[in-house]
């Protein structure tokens, strides 16, 4: 029987918040790191696949772990990205109303920043131009936060796997997906079983498929949505200078359709928010997973059927797929705009959303299970790339007594 490998902490998943978490480990004194990567190559799926966008912690409940870690990851990621020479921008962001009753929900996310910490201030129509040139907003009213930045996400994730790797203190196997327990400390890979003393499963789309092998968030399933840009191809493009995003609905944790000004320049817009058929859905029919679809359609379904925020989501959202409906979401949060001046573009990211099948809710916050030999993350969403660096240390006080 050939003798499996083995390390003391087996990390499941190379993403944004894998890596930060072994270097937050190793930083505290840990070794023996095997951080194990179903793809080929880093930032396949959400970690080189988002807007590239640092959030500042505006949008998140007071005293929830998104708010804790967001501002403060904002600003650790800044000051690598600084001290790296990697590719940083700090554009601002600005929040504007589409229709008079948002004015409320806006001043209601004003005090929320300020709860948080957050850097943000009224401005008014005329500041709002000299902001952002072709925004738009009703009631004379929009929010401005100057410390949204935009970053590369690829460049950031290899930058930080660098550094992780560096002390040969941890390794990464890629082309390694983790295919079930072989023993309750034996993982099974598909290049190969690997013992373990703790297991930390950061494996994104399919970490509850990981906790459930642990007898873990059973309660808990990830539904993937689907985020379609297209670009702003356009010389009016050249007055968005940074982000301009709409109200969000405070029922659902999406952001909306909106502006960004990325770090290569181009401006895209979007992302939408429709449920995917399969959690690698990226195109529309051809990577389609056929035995993911049924558990798809059943929590879509139960999820319309009991929960209104998500029913509205299910009832607009699909439009989005044809461009006059996209245009018209895009066209309400600048002064002009014509349809051919947004184009499709390949841009397209997969959200895998955390519901709670007792009562088919969106889980609206990060959430995290363990027991005395494994740590699950399960519900690492926006702003979980903004949040990463300071989430590590975080997570790393939880994990710690246990080792």
């Amino acid at each position: 029987m050939k003798t499996p490998q083995a390390c003391r902490i087996l990390i499941c998943g190379a993403g944004i918040i894998g890596i930060t978490l072994a270097r937050e480990l190793i930083s505290r004194g840990l070794e023996d790191i095997t951080l194990i990567e179903a793809e080929a190559a880093l930032g396949a799926h959400s970690s080189g696949r988002n807007s590239g966008v640092l959030h500042s912690g505006i949008y998140y409940a007071p005293e929830s772990v998104r708010a804790k870690t967001c501002l403060e990851g904002n600003r650790l990621l800044r000051a690598w990205c600084e001290e790296k020479g990697l590719p940083l921008a700090v554009t601002g962001k600005v929040i504007v109303a589409r229709r008079e009753e948002e004015l409320i929900s806006m001043e209601n996310l004003r005090r929320r920043a300020e709860s948080n910490g957050a850097t943000v201030r009224v401005v008014d129509e005329k500041e709002l131009r000299e902001i952002e040139p072709l925004a738009r907003t009703v009631g004379n009213m929009a929010l401005y936060s100057p410390e949204t930045a935009v970053l590369d996400p690829k460049a950031t994730l290899e930058s930080l796997t660098q550094d992780c790797l560096a002390g040969k203190k941890a390794r990464l196997l890629y082309n390694t997906r983790f295919t079930g327990l072989k023993d309750p400390r034996v993982a099974k890979t598909t290049g190969g079983d690997i013992a373990f003393s703790y297991f930390i499963n950061t494996a994104g789309p399919f970490s509850d498929v990981v906790a459930h092998a642990f007898g873990l968030g059973r309660h808990y399933a990830l539904i993937p949505f689907k985020g379609i840009y297209q670009e702003f191809a356009s010389p009016h493009a050249a007055q968005v200078r940074g982000n301009i995003y709409p109200v969000p609905d405070p029922r659902n944790p999406f952001l909306g359709v909106h502006f960004t000004r990325s770090i290569s320049g181009r401006v895209y817009v979007g992302p939408t928010a429709i449920p995917a058929f399969s959690r690698l859905n990226y195109k529309i029919i051809s990577d389609i997973c056929l035995r993911e679809v049924p558990s798809v359609i059943h929590a879509v379904f139960m999820m319309f059927t009991r929960n209104p925020g998500f029913r509205a989501i299910a009832l607009s959202e699909p439009r989005k797929y044809f461009s006059r409906f996209f245009h018209a979401d895009a066209q309400e949060l600048v002064r002009q705009l014509a349809p051919q001046e947004i184009l499709p573009c390949s841009k397209v990211g997969l959200r895998h959303q955390l519901v709670d099948t007792r009562d088919w809710t969106m889980v609206m916050d990060f959430l995290a299970e363990r027991d005395e030999r494994s740590f699950h993350v399960l519900n690492a969403i926006s702003p979980g790339f903004t949040s990463s660096m300071a989430l590590a240390k975080h997570m790393a006080e939880t994990i710690l007594p246990h080792l």
